[in-house]
């Protein structure tokens, strides 16, 4: 994802409703866009862990997540390249059952989403909890594409989607607000579509 304001995409139709300002519909194509090498993993070794500001720091495996209650996110979702993808559907598990087995302190406020990569992102706890973020490893009913994020990234669509960290493998909950790899390097801290919250000052 290179750093720049000036992508936009084409057309002048009807607005639809559900972009927020600055952003258009790509219809059906999907960039991909990454800050790294796209790695090579193998759900036989792959886990997740939420460390800690919590009461019990746990890691699932791939077989023991899939074992949780599952959720879907249907809805749209939001680049900070100014892209926009309408009606998706993600399934995978709501963030708020990996922290009720975690069960976070009362000092924490902010999570470190930290990906196999080494990529990180920051983002406020309550932008994680309350129904607002799921790890997904489905797309559109199929395992989500290993350029995606496959086999399972965080999903957290009311921001914009550098904050959906592709091939994530855990979150560490924090006291503080610690910038990641894009915040570090200009982008907003928090990154709401609907402010237009794309970089530092905006």
């Amino acid at each position: 994802m290179s750093f720049t304001r000036g992508f936009r995409g084409r057309g002048r139709a009807a607005r639809d409703a559900r972009l927020p300002p600055g952003q258009y519909d790509i219809g059906d194509g999907w960039p991909v866009l990454t800050a790294e090498p796209t790695p090579k993993l193998a759900t036989e070794s792959w886990t997740f862990t939420v460390e800690g500001l919590v009461e019990q720091p746990t890691t699932w495996t791939w077989d023991q997540i899939h074992a949780l209650a599952p959720s879907d996110y249907r809805g749209d979702i939001h680049c900070v390249t100014t892209w926009s993808k309408l009606d998706v559907t993600f399934g995978g598990v709501s963030v708020d059952t990996l922290l009720a087995a975690a069960r976070p302190l009362p000092s924490a406020t902010h999570v470190l989403a930290v990906c196999h990569t080494g990529y990180t992102t920051n983002l406020p706890l309550s932008d994680v909890a309350n129904g607002k973020a799921w790890v997904a490893w489905d797309y559109g009913g199929r395992p989500l594409p290993v350029e995606h994020g496959g086999p399972a990234r965080f999903l957290v669509p009311h921001l914009y989607f550098w904050k959906s960290a592709k091939w994530v493998v855990g979150l560490q909950l924090l006291d503080h607000d610690e910038p990641g790899f894009w915040e570090r390097n200009g982008y907003h801290d928090r990154g709401d579509p609907w402010l237009e919250q794309r970089y530092q000052g905006d």
